[in-house]
């Protein structure tokens, strides 16, 4: 048999974004084989296990004949990672609907489409899907209502997954990052207050998208249902548990502090 045959492969969308492509990095040198999923790509190219696909996954024709080609190159897939995502900053009395959607849209309903296509390979190879929620996926985050909504609503998609997978063997993990500083100095871009993911301003102990690599696939590893990516993360993650209240209250006096700097 081929050493192609026992080569594992990993889909990643999101793929040309700061985070993608360290883990994309950090999979390639374990010997995965990849298929990165990005509307473009700045220096990044085709090679013998890496596989680049321009694909705006809101077009749901465009993403299914990006997926069908997937498919085609590589029946039996081992890993499929949803990063893709954007960020939007502001209050929700300035929060249009055109916007809110435009959120969902990328962040969620994109990654629900990605998996339901990729679920009958992950079956047969007993695989996983790992999805890149956040720290605003399981606690309030200031004047993030739109983002914040998408990343609750990822997290309660794939722990429903994940329940239904469970039968078929298939792993289902979410990881949730604090502030990763992919797009450092690249704040909004648009008037609505869409942003890169990674320039926000008022974030806190921002990590490097290759520190942030290394935990998510250390713990994609050992299996974890939930990863907390970064000091701020964990923290969070046990405070929320255990004190919700306390979590709240410590998340406004932040708030208070931003805003007297």
């Amino acid at each position: 048999m081929s050493a192609r045959a026992h080569q594992p492969v990993a889909v990643i969308s999101g793929g040309n974004g700061g985070l993608g492509r360290a883990l994309a990095a950090g999979l390639r040198a374990q010997g995965w084989r990849l298929h990165l999923i990005d509307r473009h790509f700045d220096a990044a190219q085709d090679a013998p296990d890496q596989q680049l696909h321009r694909c705006d996954l809101t077009d749901a024709a465009a993403r299914e004949a990006c997926f069908a080609r997937i498919l085609a190159r590589d029946p039996r897939l081992d890993l499929v990672i949803y990063n893709a995502g954007i960020t939007q900053i502001g209050p929700v009395e300035a929060l249009a609907e055109t916007t809110h959607r435009q959120v969902f849209e990328v962040n969620y309903f994109a990654a629900c489409a990605m998996a339901r296509a990729f679920l009958p390979t992950l079956r047969q190879s007993r695989g996983t899907h790992l999805a890149i929620s956040s720290v605003a996926g399981f606690a309030p985050l200031y004047q993030r209502a739109a983002y914040a909504g998408s990343k609750h609503a990822l997290d309660g998609f794939f722990k429903c997954l994940r329940a239904e997978e469970a039968r078929h063997g298939v792993r289902v993990q979410i990881a949730a990052p604090s502030f990763i500083a992919t797009n450092p100095g690249r704040p909004e871009t648009t008037a609505e207050g869409i942003a890169r993911p990674g320039s926000a301003p008022d974030g806190v102990d921002y990590m490097s998208p290759e520190a942030a690599a290394a935990q998510i696939l250390r713990g994609l590893a050992r299996g974890h249902a939930m990863i907390p990516v970064g000091r701020v993360a964990r923290l969070a993650w046990w405070l929320n548990r255990a004190a919700p209240g306390l979590m709240h209250r410590a998340m406004m006096r932040s708030v208070a502090r931003s805003r007297t700097c």
